[in-house]
């Protein structure tokens, strides 16, 4: 008889790559995940890992158990969902991934709310880039995923897996104190051309968002600094290095040297609840989607600065 959670744990770094990334996702340590593993192997009588590198593969034969071990866990799943819908109150575990801004800005005072009037539920959070996190709720990595796009790059949502939309986030540029554009009410995008500008590295939605969109207007982008937090990004800008497009969500109070401009169109990031279809009338998920909404115009409200652009100059 094989058992579920060694075969869960096999699963995890099937879709986390890594036996530390694994137990991470999991609440485990390392150990206990490669412990679960081994006696996998000596259930099966069957090599599941080799070591690659500092890393490990998964045989042909581990992939095999993978496949079979995603079914098992979504039959699971439907079977804690329906007890949970009988009981009709949210409840069990509730694994959330979020982006960093979103994980900073937004999900601190949901869980909050979410632990005082459902104390049966776990919410637990984790920060994942978008790229991944919609991967990772597919494959039942994790149970909801709060992602994000922009209006030139729309969020596919991958078969088994529903969406709905939680709010948008505005997008302002950043210059130093003192930048030719510090005093405008507005800039065009037509206008951002030769600029020096400071980003997330390739692979990150917001670097993809600013190639297209001065691509899009005729510029090559001239990227000179680029960093995975934003108040880093907003560091590098406070110093005189460049300027940067950054959301308002979860950015912060601007230091003293930074003056925020509007772009004409502003670019909007529009945030989405994602979770898997088999899962959709799960109480947990309707009732935190529900206060992921409730909770957007309150945060919209507080990053939202005062429109006077004479205060920063």
């Amino acid at each position: 008889m094989l058992d579920l959670q060694r075969l869960r744990a096999l699963h995890a770094v099937s879709v986390h790559g890594t036996v530390g990334a694994a137990a991470a996702a999991l609440g485990f340590t390392p150990s206990a995940v490669s412990q679960q593993i081994a006696k996998l192997e000596r259930e099966t009588r069957t090599v599941l890992l080799e070591r690659e590198g500092r890393g490990v593969r998964l045989t042909d034969e581990a992939w095999q158990l993978v496949e079979a071990a995603a079914q098992l866990l979504a039959i699971v799943e439907r079977a804690e969902t329906r007890l949970e819908e009988r009981r009709g109150v949210p409840s069990g575990r509730l694994t959330i991934a979020a982006f960093a801004s979103a994980a900073r800005g937004l999900l601190p005072s949901v869980l909050a709310d979410l632990a005082v009037r459902h104390p049966g539920l776990d919410a637990r959070l984790t920060e994942v880039d978008p790229h991944l996190s919609v991967d990772l709720v597919a494959k039942g990595a994790v149970d909801l995923v709060v992602a994000h796009d922009w209006d030139i790059a729309p969020l596919p949502a991958p078969a088994g897996v529903e969406q709905a939309p939680v709010g948008e986030d505005l997008c302002d540029l950043l210059v130093p104190a003192g930048h030719r554009f510090a005093g405008r009410t507005a800039v065009r995008r037509d206008e951002l051309g030769g600029e020096r500008w400071i980003c997330q590295p390739p692979g990150r939605v917001c670097h993809d968002w600013l190639m297209r969109t001065l691509r899009g207007a005729g510029h090559e982008p001239g990227i000179v600094h680029q960093a995975d937090e934003n108040p880093t990004l907003v560091a590098l800008v406070a110093a005189g290095l460049g300027v940067a497009l950054i959301p308002r969500l979860g950015r912060g109070p601007l230091p003293a040297g930074v003056v925020e401009v509007p772009l004409d169109p502003m670019p909007v990031r529009r945030l989405y609840a994602l979770w898997r279809t088999g899962a959709a009338r799960r109480p947990a998920i309707a009732e935190t989607v529900r206060t992921l909404r409730a909770h957007w115009p309150t945060v919209a409200a507080r990053t939202s600065p005062p429109r006077q652009a004479a205060a920063h100059v």
